[in-house]
């Protein structure tokens, strides 16, 4: 099972991201995917996740708003548009899968992970 995450990089205060997973060795649809993220000397925390279908989705409180999940079950990506973005979004952004039912904001819940990839947001 690999998940590959990509579309990291600089932005200003106030652009936008996207982020990409593209997930291979899994049936897709069969997963719940979530994205997590680690600033430097902190905790991993949970971003936001989607059902299987990507109909039911979950954010973290400080993202609701401003980021949205969505998922391409034929592709198998999952997907994370970021705008609005702060310097407190700085971090290291994984993509995480795990077969349930609905999302998840616990990362003990997920059972596979991407390579993470690097968000930096200047001030």
């Amino acid at each position: 099972v690999q998940l590959q995450a990509s579309g990291g990089g600089l932005v200003q205060a106030g652009g936008s991201l996207r982020l990409s997973c593209a997930a291979s060795g899994v049936t897709f649809s069969e997963y719940v995917m979530g994205w997590f993220r680690q600033a430097p000397g902190k905790e991993r925390e949970f971003v936001a996740g989607c059902s299987r279908s990507g109909t039911v989705t979950d954010y973290e409180a400080s993202v609701k708003g401003r980021f949205t999940i969505s998922r391409d079950n034929v592709k198998n990506t999952v997907f994370l548009q970021m705008n609005s973005l702060k310097p407190e979004d700085t971090a290291v952004y994984y993509c995480a899968a795990v077969p349930r039912l609905w999302p998840t904001n616990r990362h003990t819940d997920y059972v596979y992970w991407g390579q993470g990839t690097l968000v930096t947001v200047s001030s």
